[in-house]
């Protein structure tokens, strides 16, 4: 859901960089499309500039920095993190110096949904429905990620243009019951 930025602006030796690390753009969940706002007082940005990890893949067990301050600009999640000097972080640093590993996402809880139906506007008239907004929400820890939720941000990601149908809410319905079945796994 976000990017890694200002690769070429830091010095070699620095172990920090900018990240964008959630946005607004729309993203398919199982009960639909879901948005993530990011207007003043959405994001609770007090445990990420506390105790704020960077983790791998959102892989507890793969923590490989720390995030250093955490802000909202432009309706992103940006943060300011550095890399860790263990063998595992390493390993990563070098792959996001190197340009291989170019994009971030973020675990979050969620406070408060507003629902919009379709071809109806969110209490803003930023959004048209059918979609459910994350009104107030917290990021939990940031992570560099090879497979980001989102493929239309990062660095050398575009969007298609492609849209897809609102689910049904018997389609819903299957989908919540299929994710169900496969985390008892």
């Amino acid at each position: 859901m976000g990017q890694i930025l200002s690769r070429e602006d830091q010095p070699q030796e620095s172990r920090r960089r900018t990240i964008s690390f959630s946005s607004e753009e729309p993203y398919r969940r199982f009960f639909g499309m879901e948005i993530l706002d990011h207007g003043e007082n959405a994001v609770d940005l007090s445990r990420l500039n506390s105790v704020g990890v960077l983790l791998f893949n959102h892989n507890t067990d793969k923590v490989v920095g720390k995030v250093i301050r955490a802000w909202v600009e432009n309706h992103r999640g940006m943060a300011e993190v550095e890399f860790d000097t263990d063998d595992d972080a390493e390993k990563i640093f070098g792959k996001v110096r190197s340009g291989t590993l170019k994009t971030t996402s973020v675990r979050y809880s969620v406070d408060a949904w507003e629902e919009v139906v379709a071809g109806k506007q969110s209490a803003d008239g930023r959004f048209t429905g059918p979609c459910q907004i994350a009104r107030k929400w917290t990021p939990l820890e940031v992570s560099v990620v090879s497979v980001p939720a989102d493929p239309t941000v990062g660095v050398g990601r575009a969007d298609t243009g492609q849209t897809c149908a609102p689910l049904s809410v018997y389609e819903r319905q299957i989908q919540a019951n299929k994710n169900l079945i496969f985390n008892r796994r």
